[in-house]
């Protein structure tokens, strides 16, 4: 039960169960689930939405998350349906397309292409609607553990006003904001991992004809890789995924000329871009890949990109935000309802949320590498393993679905191709370390 006084210096002082840090699909899945079971749960978003965001590409797996939430038809008015993505290559004359109705599991045949403005408003919408308290335009600025086990928040609203929450239980879904990471100074650049992203949203984009229409295309180029993303109106999100050494070529360049000089070096997505117009402004994030040394502690919790993000390009953003906001719940209700039980169930929350970052990650760190670049285009099903890797791509990778077997003969074939090509593997090894590369800090982000 909420409860509100003056604090120090005229502070507002409320109190709550549950407070939940930014308003995207992370925090805005959390809240409802713990609301629908009696808890008092306070969102702070700093923003108004609708407001932009990229990531508009949604897996098969994101669906039944969408019916147990109640949103699933709200989220198809607005879906552009995706049937599967496509993959095209400068070193292949052909374009390989993965159907998701042919993955292990046929009961998730397709997904959706969104605008994140409407999605996003979906969401938190549905979250006021399941009773919890949002509080748009509102940013937290501080963050104090206190002696009693509970936590209090500072924020800034955007009329000048100040409130201080206190909460049983703080939820950290504050996206790429990382705002615990950020406060212990945990968040660390991927070692793995390096990469920065470009992106504008077009209109007449050429695209494919009847369902395949709806389908993403990764075009890999020279310096990494773009999105081409169908979404209703007429609209397409186009996206630069490159290495850091090649962001530092921008110069002068405006962000949309060197977006639109980066399409250019990619022949076989400036011919379906040759009509297009530019709707919006090119934008840019650097330091792409990242991640925290702990994702909990005894009353806290971090989700979705608060706590790591590797690379969007298998549009796995959304699902890892989403599945973290139910894993949370579980262990946040275990946690409030008996404290005994709290050391095991946030075990569990820890080990379940370093799955998914784990098993994208694999293929993340490899789907450069001219050797995967071949499994990738001329795909086999011997051992099922087309189908486990199409579940994969799905993100059916939390459930009972029993790919496991598969994907490690998938990796073994990898590793063995890499074995029988030795100097094929040193040179894409070689190449890659140079790729993720650390380079100067400076590098010019902004038009």
């Amino acid at each position: 039960m909420e409860q509100q006084a003056q604090g120090q210096g005229g502070v507002e002082r409320r109190e709550c169960d549950v407070l939940v840090i930014g308003g995207g699909p992370a925090g805005t899945t959390v809240a409802p689930l713990l609301a629908e079971q009696g808890y008092k749960v306070v969102i702070l978003e700093k923003a108004h939405h609708p407001r932009f965001h990229i990531g508009e590409s949604l897996l098969p797996a994101n669906l039944p998350l969408f019916e147990r939430m109640g949103i699933a038809e709200q989220v198809k008015a607005i879906g552009m349906v995706k049937p599967g993505a496509e993959f095209v290559s400068p070193h292949h004359e052909h374009t390989q397309v993965f159907n998701f109705a042919e993955a292990w599991d046929k009961s998730m045949p397709t997904a959706y292409q969104v605008k994140r403005a409407e999605f996003d408003e979906i969401l938190i919408r549905n979250a006021e609607k399941k009773g919890v308290e949002v509080h748009e335009g509102c940013r937290a600025k501080t963050v104090d553990f206190l002696p009693d086990n509970s936590v209090a928040v500072r924020a800034m609203h955007d009329d000048g006003h100040e409130s201080e929450w206190h909460a049983r239980f703080l939820v950290d879904a504050s996206g790429r904001d990382t705002f615990l990471s950020n406060k212990f100074q945990i968040k660390h650049r991927n070692p793995k991992h390096n990469s920065s992203a470009v992106y504008g949203h077009f209109a007449h984009a050429k695209r494919h004809d009847g369902m395949a229409e709806g389908n993403i295309t990764i075009f890999w180029f020279e310096h990494g890789w773009f999105w081409f993303i169908p979404m209703m109106n007429d609209t397409t999100s186009i996206g630069m995924v490159t290495w850091p050494y090649y962001m530092k070529t921008k110069g002068d360049r405006s962000l949309k000329e060197f977006l639109m000089d980066g399409i250019a070096m990619c022949p076989a997505l400036a011919m379906r871009l040759k009509d297009a117009e530019l709707m919006t402004e090119v934008e840019a994030t650097g330091n792409f890949s990242y991640v925290s040394e702990r994702c909990h502690g005894a009353n806290y919790v971090m989700l979705g990109d608060a706590y790591a993000f590797i690379d969007p390009v298998f549009s796995s953003g959304v699902l890892l935000a989403m599945n973290s906001g139910v894993l949370a719940a579980e262990a946040i209700d275990a946690c409030l309802k008996d404290p005994a039980k709290a050391p095991a169930a946030l075990k569990r929350f820890d080990q379940l949320m370093k799955h998914g970052p784990k098993e994208f990650s694999w293929f993340i760190y490899r789907v450069t590498n001219p050797i995967m670049r071949d499994f990738f285009m001329y795909p086999k099903n011997i051992f099922r393993v087309k189908e486990a890797l199409l579940s994969v791509l799905a993100g059916d990778i939390f459930g009972k679905t029993p790919i496991w077997r598969s994907i490690w003969i998938f990796k073994g074939l990898y590793y063995f191709a890499n074995l029988i090509q030795p100097k094929r593997a040193f040179m894409g090894w070689k190449r890659r370390k140079f790729n993720i590369r650390k380079v100067d800090e400076a590098v010019v982000y902004n038009a």
